[in-house]
């Protein structure tokens, strides 16, 4: 049994959305499922919670910053029964055409970080969503806003990267964002046999050619994050 998830089968739909910080996990919960979730794990304050949205199961569960601390929860999650794992976050924008407040659908999550590769046992292994929720998450997402986009995003193991190469190396392999727990979700996923998707809302733009970074009002980025998480939430329970 789970080590870190205080839970038992059954606690957590076969649904999860999976944000890193626990009070966007409660937030989720209080804001977007219907009334009447519960509380089912806050063991070392990883919030989880279980309830419905739109009368059907779903769960929230927090699963803290970075892949180590990611891959434990998508691993118990699966041991406790999940069969869709869906992060819901936010990401740094590679691109220019990017903007703020923008969602991103990753199709794939590119390791850079040991993490993931170590966990899948090869070297070559590519990390990738289940299509089919990918495309529901991308027409829906269309049928609200013009500014979503779909492609491969990077997984960092550093927030705080030393290298100023980095994000242009990435950028001019296309990825569209970089964020800090996609990759290992996807690796868990694949090896576990259950589904998974990334959504994300850009909460700030990375020039690394002339080294600036543009950053959101946390007013557009609770817009840009709030319509995201809808979606997420029906792409979920679809």
């Amino acid at each position: 049994m789970p080590i870190h998830l205080r839970a038992e089968p059954g606690d957590y739909a076969p649904a999860v959305l999976c944000p890193g910080d626990p009070r966007r996990a409660q937030y989720i919960a209080e804001n977007f499922f219907d009334p009447g979730a519960r509380l089912v794990n806050e063991e070392r304050g990883m919030l989880g919670f279980t309830g419905t949205f739109e009368g059907k199961p779903i769960s929230v569960q927090t699963t803290g910053m970075g892949a180590p601390s990611a891959g434990i929860i998508f691993e118990e999650l699966a041991m406790l029964g999940a069969k869709r794992l869906v992060r819901v976050g936010t990401c740094g924008g590679l691109q220019s055409h990017l903007r703020m407040a923008d969602t991103i659908i990753a199709v794939s999550a590119s390791a850079d970080d040991r993490t993931p590769i170590r966990y899948a046992g090869m070297e070559g292994f590519a990390p990738t969503a289940t299509f089919s929720l990918v495309e529901e998450a991308a027409r829906l997402s269309r049928a609200v806003s013009d500014r979503v986009f779909v492609g491969p995003i990077v997984t960092s193991g550093l927030f705080y990267d030393p290298d100023p190469n980095t994000f242009g190396l990435w950028r001019r392999l296309g990825h569209l964002g970089v964020e800090m727990e996609a990759s290992m979700m996807y690796t868990v996923a694949t090896m576990k046999g259950i589904q998974a998707l990334a959504m994300m809302t850009v909460s700030d733009v990375i020039d690394p050619d002339a080294g600036n970074v543009e950053r959101i009002s946390d007013e557009d980025l609770k817009k840009g994050v709030d319509q995201m998480l809808r979606i997420a939430c029906q792409v979920a329970v679809s």
